[in-house]
């Protein structure tokens, strides 16, 4: 029986960590734009979707 070892690349690592950044930053960023009451809304219809209960 023979083992292989798989060496992991600087990019297959990069790769996820650059994803979650730019996510993020996404995220951040078009939630700072959004009118308040519109990320309410969101909120509140996802709630429901999922079946929480907010009122």
């Amino acid at each position: 029986m023979t083992t292989k070892t798989i060496k992991a690349s600087a990019a297959g690592t990069f790769a996820p960590v650059l994803f979650a950044v730019v996510l993020g930053l996404g995220i951040i960023t078009l939630t700072g734009h959004v009118q308040a009451s519109a990320l309410h809304d969101a909120a509140h219809d996802v709630r429901h979707a999922t079946g929480f209960p907010c009122h």
